[in-house]
């Protein structure tokens, strides 16, 4: 069954998949301009360019991605159980602590999310708004504490 969606951050957006195209059709352009233009050369080139850019979006999409669900938080290729999650707000992030998501240190751009686990550990969660990822966190886990 799918969950409904409370936070979501992509991680990329598609539109660098036009870079490729656009050059190709400037490149046609100004070659069309000196009269010798090859078309079917520049749709190579648009070919050619679209498809690493595509990878690299998707590729950012999958690893820099946040979600956030009432059964669980994903981050990145990460997911953390909410079951596993004790508080998010008041939590202050410690030197050496795991960054979730499988990365080595948060992703560019994104700001870190401290998150206190039931076992005593802290985590950092991140998100480009790690205010409005705090505050999702905070509606989920706030029925539990009462």
């Amino acid at each position: 069954m799918d969950q409904p969606v409370l936070y979501a951050e992509p991680g990329a957006s598609w539109w660098p998949l036009l870079w490729g195209p656009l050059f190709a059709l400037l490149g046609f352009g100004v070659e069309a301009l000196t009269g010798a233009a090859w078309p079917t050369l520049w749709l190579l080139v648009a070919v050619a360019l679209f498809v690493p850019s595509a990878l690299w979006v998707q590729g950012r999409r999958r690893v820099h991605g946040v979600r956030l669900t009432p059964v669980a938080l994903h981050q990145g290729r990460e997911e953390l159980p909410l079951r596993d999650i004790a508080e998010v707000s008041g939590v202050e992030p410690r030197a050496g602590a795991r960054v979730l998501g499988g990365g080595w240190a948060l992703p560019r751009g994104a700001d870190p999310v401290p998150i206190r686990l039931v076992d005593g550990t802290v985590v950092l969660g991140w998100a480009r708004d790690a205010d409005a990822l705090r505050a999702a966190l905070d509606r989920l886990l706030a029925p539990e504490a009462s």
